[in-house]
């Protein structure tokens, strides 16, 4: 087929589906690992054009999604070189865009859009050599045509669906035959989903990423626990895998580590300091809500649609009620045990204990927390928390807290 002919009906396809999957050109066959050196983003009247520089030719999907209105690339094996601002900035109809690993193999870009749009066009052109050069067009169009967008039913994750908790009696007689306690370290964020990002293009994902590692290395070294992460590089892990991961382990302990930031430039120089949260429905204020919606958007912001966990059942059994009572307590306990380890390293917040519906933290057996290590936003906090000395130092409180914790659940069980 001619090549104005094969872009014509590429064009036509995506304007009525908005789904288009592009395969490699011929001449730009894949033969090393694949490298993006270059995005743009380009405003022609009233359409804007992402473009991406590739090393090799790739196979690209391109669809759109909803709530909030996005447009998703996912991509195979690519390796991304571009500068660290890149995409935090929009223009057009494109407000900004993110770029990661999604899964093993798998790299993904989530371009946030301003409006409903259509993928107006889609191709991949060679350019020198091997190179290629990636352009998805995008128009405006009405929320009833967006509709859910063409990637309304797919899921990267099937959704953690609720299972009928273990019978406590069951799962006491597993701890009894434990040497050690299992902890899981979930650092959070990664990949395509960067978390905060600082002024000075500190990302979130990367710092909790340092931590957690430190964290597990000082638990390690005690020889008292087995240790496990959710990732322990730089990728995508949706929440219902966290949750997942926790229950398959069936651990002892769930630590999730963050980094705060606030939106308000006229407090970002005064709001600094380390803050636990735990597990509530109802959010204990108004600052604990807006951090549970902001980390509860994750999957979204990875491009991924996925329901909900049923934590609202109208009927739960009496074991289950009793179950998570006694979790919540364990959960209050260890929230204590840090603060008062923490206080003694490193800045509070204000209101260092919290709480609020956080979904990685519903975990009927397993005593979880949320540490949020400090604040993106604040300069002080910035350069502390991209320390490797303060890192450590916290890690090192971590641990003193965990080996706290254990001690007085150890006591209280003889």
């Amino acid at each position: 087929m001619p090549r104005g002919k094969r872009s014509g009906l590429i064009s036509l396809l995506a304007v009525l589906l908005g789904l288009v999957t592009l395969v490699v050109p011929a001449a730009a066959a894949r033969s090393a690992s694949v490298e993006a050196t270059r995005a743009e983003l380009k405003v022609n009247g009233t359409r804007t054009s992402f473009v991406l520089d590739l090393s090799h030719g790739v196979r690209a999907e391109i669809f759109t999604l909803a709530n909030p209105y996005r447009v998703i690339i996912d991509l195979p094996d690519v390796n991304f070189r571009l500068p660290k601002q890149a995409g935090q900035t929009g223009r057009g109809l494109v407000s900004a865009f993110r770029y990661g690993l999604l899964d093993e193999g798998k790299a993904r870009i989530v371009l946030d859009t301003k409006k409903p749009v259509l993928i107006g066009n889609a191709g991949m052109a060679v350019r020198t050599g091997k190179a290629v050069r990636l352009t998805v067009e995008l128009v405006g169009t009405t929320a009833k045509d967006f509709g859910a967008g063409t990637g309304g039913q797919r899921t990267a994750y099937a959704p953690l669906k609720s299972e009928p908790a273990e019978p406590y009696e069951e799962r006491s007689k597993k701890s009894k035959h434990r040497t050690k306690p299992i902890i899981l370290i979930d650092p959070g964020h990664g990949g395509v989903d960067p978390g905060t990002i600082s002024l000075s293009n500190h990302k979130e994902k990367s710092v909790v990423l340092a931590v957690g590692k430190k964290l597990r290395d000082k638990l390690a070294q005690t020889g008292r626990y087995d240790v496990h992460m959710t990732r322990t590089r730089d990728v995508f892990i949706s929440l219902d895998e966290r949750l997942r991961m926790s229950r398959k382990l069936d651990a002892d302990l769930f630590i999730s580590l963050h980094a705060d930031a606030i939106g308000q430039k006229n407090l970002a120089d005064s709001v600094r300091g380390a803050t636990v949260y735990t597990l509530s429905e109802k959010a204990s204020d108004e600052t604990a809500r807006i951090m549970a919606e902001k980390e509860n958007a994750s999957d979204a912001i990875a491009g991924l649609q996925t329901t909900e966990i049923d934590s609202q059942e109208e009927v739960r059994s009496i074991l289950i009620d009793l179950l998570k009572r006694e979790t919540a307590n364990f959960s209050a306990d260890l929230s204590n045990t840090l603060v008062k380890r923490l206080r003694k390293t490193i800045s509070l917040s204000r209101t260092p204990q919290r709480s609020a519906a956080f979904k990685v933290l519903r975990q009927a057996d397993t005593p979880s927390v949320l540490i949020e290590l400090g604040y993106m936003s604040h300069k002080e906090d910035e350069k502390l928390l991209n320390s490797s000395a303060w890192q450590s130092s916290v890690a090192a409180a971590l641990t003193s807290a965990i080996d706290s914790y254990f001690a007085k659940r150890t006591a209280k069980a003889r």
